[in-house]
């Protein structure tokens, strides 16, 4: 059964694409809610008149994406200590805010912003509001999607609007990295944070061949199946497929002076290696992925390690 999310991060087009392509959402739909006057127009609520707050609505599977998930996103795209708006955009529509659907919704959502201010990543005051969800109203044709239909405007847009210089500067931060050398040994440390490569044929699961999932060392994110595992003579694990749509994201590398698709984890964004188009799959694709960057759990351990939906793969 589907579940509904509504949060506001300052402009609309930039708070889809974090969410859009992730295991679990089956709809990100841009906004209106929190003010007063119904079916506003964009018109009307940039006049600041109306109350409401540009905000996405995302339709969610809580089995694939818990909410908790959705939370850890939100928070990492916005400037929670901003009241006055977001970035470039000012004013009372641009304001952020998590408009809980459930009680169950509004304790998480509490529990998160407790944790977020006792971490002491922002030396300001977290100023996010937490309130109980009223209509959402679906913004015009087009803004749905804007990324797509205006590519380049939107990454203009999103360069120039500061967002993504913030949330460089506050997250995956070098005070992160050194909590990550703490729990990560030096191989998977290099490899995950500094685009490291391990030996071929001397990483530990090159020629490993017990049934279960792949997660990211990281996070704990699944990433691959064994089911989908295969010997491809290259000296590290290779892949047909991930584990779900989406689950990875790629990125064009142009290092040492090659030019290859580099594969990244999209919840932690650790480095996992490479894709070609010489897989012997459907699609023709391998996923040519470092050991240093997975941990195996087995079949038998799934359930008990909360991947119990993915028993049915080895069913």
């Amino acid at each position: 059964m589907s579940e509904k999310a509504i949060f506001a991060g300052g402009c609309f087009w930039c708070m889809v694409t974090p969410f859009e392509e992730m295991p679990g959402i089956l709809k990100v739909e841009s906004g209106y809610t929190g003010g007063h006057v119904p079916n506003p127009t964009y018109e009307q609520v940039c006049s600041e008149t109306t109350g409401h707050a540009e905000a996405v609505q995302i339709t969610y599977d809580p089995e694939l994406m818990p909410y908790e998930k959705l939370l850890n996103i939100f928070w990492q795209q916005i400037d929670p200590t901003d009241a006055g708006g977001q970035f470039f955009d000012r004013g009372e529509s641009y304001r952020t805010g998590i408009f809980y659907t459930t009680e169950e919704q509004r304790e998480k959502a509490e529990k998160s912003k407790s944790e977020l201010e006792a971490s002491g990543r922002f030396d300001r005051p977290i100023v996010t509001e937490i309130t109980k969800a009223t209509e959402f109203y679906p913004a015009e044709d087009y803004h749905q999607d804007y990324h797509k239909k205006n590519p380049l405007r939107y990454k203009a847009y999103r360069k120039g609007s500061g967002r993504d210089a913030f949330i460089s500067g506050h997250w995956n931060t070098e005070k992160d990295k050194a909590k990550l050398k703490e729990k990560l040994t030096p191989i998977q440390f290099e490899v995950t944070q500094n685009n490291g490569t391990e030996p071929p044929f001397r990483n530990e699961f090159w020629d490993h061949h017990e049934e279960g999932i792949y997660v990211d060392i990281v996070s704990g994110e699944p990433l691959f199946s064994s089911r989908d595992k295969y010997d491809s003579g290259c000296g590290w694990p290779s892949f047909t497929r991930p584990i779900q749509t989406g689950i990875v994201k790629e990125k064009e590398d142009y290092s040492h002076f090659m030019v290859r698709t580099e594969v990244r984890s999209r919840e932690a964004d650790s480095h996992l290696g490479h894709v070609f188009p010489d897989g012997p799959g459907p699609d023709g694709l391998r996923y040519c992925i470092n050991s240093a960057a997975l941990r195996f759990v087995p079949v038998s351990k799934l359930e008990e390690e909360g991947y119990g939906r993915f028993k049915e793969l080895f069913e």
